[in-house]
């Protein structure tokens, strides 16, 4: 369901995977190859949502914002299932795994990786290229190639089922008009 909020109207890619049952309010901006997954709740009724090009956020996620913070997602960026992002800034390329909670201000730098359940407190700053765990989040190391090349895969697959989905979807569709005549 996609809804204006007090005149703003969320502006979607047309190539964008939107799936059903997604919830969009408001002032929110979504790019080019971006997947938004069954169940997510994105609200821009505060404060903008910006995500970009080529970002997945997965089932069950719910977006939203403080008064004059924005909810900035870059380009390249997973969101894994049942994250919570709040006026927080995701740079180009992080992952933010499974059932994190990233409060307001935080910024995660590039290439960043937000560990399964992680809890990301207001304002803290997470360096380039990190792997952050706990609750309140850490960071315990730096990535190597082999982290790099997990999220570079990670992002590619869910390019590629968001078009899949798009596509099986607008069949479905279409056959489904086709049987009603």
């Amino acid at each position: 369901m996609i809804l204006p909020y007090k005149g703003k109207e969320p502006v979607i890619s047309p190539n964008a995977y939107v799936s059903n049952g997604v919830v969009i309010t408001g002032d929110v901006e979504i790019g080019e190859d971006t997947s938004i997954w069954y169940n997510t709740v994105i609200r821009g009724d505060v404060s903008p949502t910006v995500i970009g090009k080529r970002v997945s956020i997965q089932d069950n996620s719910t977006l939203h914002q403080s008064p004059n913070i924005p909810l900035i997602i870059e380009d390249d960026v997973t969101v894994g299932h049942n994250v919570v992002l709040h006026s927080c800034h995701i740079k180009q390329g992080a992952l933010i795994g499974m059932g994190a909670i990233i409060l307001d201000g935080v910024e995660i730098g590039e290439e960043a990786m937000v560990g399964a359940g992680a809890l990301v407190p207001p304002g803290k700053k997470i360096p380039p290229r990190t792997l952050v765990v706990g609750s309140p989040a850490k960071v315990v190391r730096e990535l190597n190639d082999h982290d790099f090349s997990e999220l570079k895969r990670i992002r590619e697959t869910y390019v590629e089922k968001g078009k899949y989905y798009k596509e099986v979807e607008l069949a479905t569709l279409a056959k489904q008009e086709t049987d009603k005549s």
